[in-house]
């Protein structure tokens, strides 16, 4: 079972065209049994046929000569499928019941009159042991002059196969041939539409999945996938109208605590400097964090235009104003809003530099992809807090501590705009020390094809 379920089609088309070829394959083979019973079945009705028409024309020329010759015109009428004999006893005992006997019986006696005479039909096996064409036996009184011995006339007759199995069979073979390749064309193109919108209904799921809350897919094709659609449309809604009341909310959050945080340290001002320093030190963290939740919230629901982008003119001037080093592809187009995409990118370099002394930054593409790497000769960050850094208000190790600034919002709010343009971000450590970030967009599908033309 493990080996049929390896060699077994991974993709729908695929096993909807396999399960039409078993379909295909077994019904042409059904019929080509019956056809081959139904040929048998008209050959042997065809050989009881001519076989009825030559006795009846042949009893009469018997008959017609004297006893004693009779049996020399019986063995000149033999053929190679045929043998006729004039005995003195008949070779047939009694006519069997079975159908085609019974109807060779009842046409021989309307032809001949009635006389003594019995038939029998019988298949003959053929060498596979099935059965083949039909045997027939049948022997008939003739009428001899009065003191002459009583003579029967006995006939054996067996079927031959008239047309040779070879041209058939490549006609049945030419015949499937054409069927599977018009039902498999035919079927493949039906297919085809039919899984579109599945692949559709794919590709938005992965880029929910990254967090583009602007995915959708076209409510078209069947009513199924039309309902699969509209269910996969609104929940994305859904999750959108929460996603943006929790931005208002932190937003709300963020700047409500300005106005007493500024409150404070007014207050706080006016003590003694040594009794103030601590106080003033824990404010302007908060007011750090106040600032980082609206800074976090606006980078997500940002109502800014998406448009056409060119990746490098905008990553080389963000690395000249921020003293950073870029090396990269020309002309590399990703579709997105400009402002959200340079505050994501603008992190990434900021947090290069202040932990890590330098930042580098490198554009390549990868298929559909664009590439942006940012790498810095900082002491990295643990393995095991690499996923957790992206998370808001999580920061790495203590030399990326609070002393140092930030709130440990930067790098969630560069995912939460790259995720909501459909790419993602990963972490990883040097070889040789530093830290690494790889951020991957989907670039514009028509500067894809132009390039690839290139």
């Amino acid at each position: 079972m493990s080996a049929l379920r390896r060699f077994r089609p991974d993709g729908l088309g695929a096993r909807f065209a396999l399960l039409l070829v078993v379909a295909l394959v077994t019904a042409n083979l059904i019929a080509l049994a019956l056809l081959s019973f139904d040929r048998a079945r008209q050959d042997r009705a065809a050989l009881v046929e001519r076989e009825a028409e030559r006795i009846v024309s042949l009893v009469p020329a018997i008959e017609a000569v004297a006893p004693a010759v009779r049996r020399a015109i019986a063995r000149n009428a033999s053929t190679r499928f045929s043998r006729v004999s004039v005995d003195a006893e008949p070779l047939v005992g009694d006519t069997p019941r079975a159908p085609r006997s019974t109807a060779l019986m009842r046409q021989l006696i309307e032809a001949l009159g009635d006389r003594p005479l019995r038939a029998a039909v019988r298949a003959r096996p053929d060498r596979e042991g099935q059965g083949g064409p039909a045997m027939i036996a049948v022997s008939i009184a003739l009428s001899v002059p009065e003191g002459e011995a009583a003579q029967w006339l006995n006939v054996v007759s067996r079927g031959y196969r008239r047309r040779p199995e070879g041209p058939d069979q490549e006609i049945f073979l030419i015949v499937l041939g054409l069927s599977l390749a018009l039902v498999l064309g035919a079927a493949l193109l039906y297919v085809r539409r039919l899984t579109r919108p599945l692949r559709e209904l794919a590709d938005a799921a992965r880029a929910a999945g990254r967090g583009d809350r602007t995915a959708r897919v076209a409510e078209a094709g069947p009513r199924e996938m039309r309902d699969a659609a509209a269910a996969f449309n609104d929940m994305q809604g859904r999750i959108a109208r929460f996603d943006a009341e929790r931005m208002r909310t932190l937003a709300a959050v963020g700047h409500d605590l300005r106005t007493p945080i500024t409150s404070l340290r007014i207050r706080a001002e006016l003590l003694e400097e040594a009794d103030a320093a601590p106080m003033i030190r824990t404010l302007d963290e908060m007011t750090v964090m106040a600032d980082g939740l609206v800074a976090y919230a606006r980078g997500a629901r940002d109502a800014e235009t998406t448009r056409d982008i060119d990746l490098a003119d905008l990553l080389r001037r963000l690395c000249g104003e921020r003293g950073a080093e870029f090396d990269g592809t020309k002309a590399v187009a990703v579709t997105g809003r400009p402002v959200a995409l340079r505050r994501a990118f603008g992190n990434l370099v900021d947090n290069a530099v202040r932990y890590g002394g330098r930042a580098r930054v490198h554009l390549s593409r990868d298929g559909p992809d664009a590439v942006v790497t940012v790498e810095d000769d900082g002491p990295g960050i643990p393995p095991e807090r690499l996923a957790a850094v992206l998370e808001p208000f999580v920061r790495g190790d203590d030399s990326r501590s609070a002393q140092t600034g930030g709130a440990g919002l930067g790098l969630s709010i560069a995912q939460t705009i790259v995720a909501a343009h459909g790419g993602a971000i990963t972490l990883e450590n040097g070889a040789e020390g530093g830290l690494r970030a790889t951020v991957r967009l989907p670039r514009t599908k028509g500067a894809r094809s132009s390039q690839a033309g290139t």
